[in-house]
């Protein structure tokens, strides 16, 4: 699998780790802009976690720069999220109200599998524009030199590529070599139990109907207004079949899971949390459940100092991993992956890929990092939680963007100079 020898007229020769949304992502804008791109993954099987995922319409912008369609996702449009007291049932609509440019859809909640297998199509059909990427399965990266572009596999085989891309998630491996030294995602103080319910049941139970009515076709979000954090956030996925659950919670760092990994949990530990919630809220633990119960403890990565080293940058997670109560986190990946592929046109030799990682920096850190921030806050600052909902300013600073035209406007202006 070692890269062959590269001249300066040549594709670049690109090696991603990590095939998450973020990872495959990069790889279709990279092969799109005519470089041969190889994905390396540690899972010998590589499958999505069975949950829901929101794409707000930024991600959907950038995802169309990508040649990408909403028809394979089997998603569920909607146009807000309606938030209900926990305790007195008090409706408040919070409409996602941004401009649409040209007939752009709104945003869509699917299955977080849905979305990666038809990023995987995109990236390794033969149809597509530029070579098909490879991606090898069971290929855990134990080194990386960011200078000189070489990766080191578990085997022992060493791949030489121009551009190393580490798309490996909140954990990263590249983030310590390009860093020099570990930077590890920090318990938040927050907790989310995860599972997804089956919907055929919800006409068995009159009491959900507040699942469906409302002003507003999106998600629900049911709060408790205290000083503690608690929230229940609900969205359908795959046609409205699945209902995916999400219960966030005030929580302990768990000594006895470091790494933060989801441990397996039960209806009945979710149910001890929100006791005092409305019985109508509640009933929605009673719908059958279509994958197990998983309780995550949430982390964010640090503010980085850097993002890039050499011939080698961070993506998505590995860079800026954050909670998910902006529902953004996905989003940012594929951001990131549209400007790395319109930073990385046909046509550009090896020699400029650090000052083009430089500009990849400039465009993506602050922005990356903002939305990390803010997310962060949407449960630790109490004066926050909501405030994404209830914001327009908020919304159109993260909604409106436009992750390609940002990356062709920094390029033209550096060509007219």
């Amino acid at each position: 699998m070692s890269s062959p020898p590269h001249s300066s007229s040549s594709p670049l020769q690109i090696a991603i780790v990590g095939a998450g949304p973020g990872g495959l992502a990069a790889a279709l804008a990279l092969r799109r802009s005519g470089h041969h791109v190889q994905i390396f993954e540690a899972s010998q099987i590589k499958t999505e976690l069975g949950a829901g995922i929101g794409l707000q319409t930024n991600a959907l912008r950038a995802l169309r720069a990508l040649g990408f369609g909403k028809g394979n996702l089997r998603g569920m449009d909607y146009d807000g999220i309606v938030v209900f007291d926990a305790k007195t049932g008090t409706i408040t609509p919070s409409p996602l109200g941004v401009q649409r440019h040209g007939g752009e859809l709104r945003s869509v909640a699917c299955h977080r599998s849905d979305l990666h297998d038809e990023l995987k199509r995109l990236a390794m059909s033969p149809e597509g524009t530029g070579p098909p990427v490879q991606l090898h399965l069971g290929n855990k990266i134990v080194g990386c030199d960011p200078e000189s572009g070489n990766l080191t596999l578990a085997n022992g085989e060493c791949i030489v590529a121009d551009l190393i891309i580490g798309a490996d998630g909140i954990n990263s491996t590249i983030r310590t070599s390009i860093l020099g030294s570990p930077a590890k995602p920090r318990p938040s103080g927050f907790s989310c139990f995860r599972c997804l319910f089956d919907a055929s049941g919800l006409a068995r139970i009159p009491e959900l109907a507040w699942l469906t009515d409302g002003p507003l076709s999106g998600p629900r979000a049911i709060t408790w207004s205290e000083k503690s954090f608690r929230m229940f956030f609900i969205y359908p996925v795959r046609d409205g079949s699945l209902i995916n659950f999400g219960a966030f919670f005030e929580d302990e760092p768990e000594q006895e899971n470091p790494d933060g990994i989801p441990i397996p949990a039960t209806r009945e530990e979710m149910l001890e949390k929100y006791t005092d919630a409305q019985p109508k809220f509640l009933r929605l633990l009673d719908l059958p459940i279509a994958t197990p119960i998983l309780k995550w403890q949430l982390r964010a990565v640090p503010i980085l100092p850097t993002w890039i080293r050499g011939r080698a940058a961070l993506l998505g997670d590995a860079a800026h991993g954050t909670l998910p109560l902006l529902g953004q986190g996905v989003a940012m990946a594929i951001e990131d992956a549209v400007v790395l592929g319109a930073l990385l046109p046909s046509g550009t030799t090896r020699e400029e890929i650090p000052t083009r990682l430089e500009a990849y920096q400039k465009l993506r850190k602050e922005r990356g990092e903002f939305v990390r921030t803010e997310s962060v806050e949407q449960a630790a600052v109490p004066a926050k939680r909501g405030s994404y909902a209830r914001s327009r300013e908020l919304q159109e600073m993260i909604l409106e963007y436009d992750a390609l035209k940002a990356a062709q406007d920094y390029l033209g202006t550096c060509s007219s100079a």
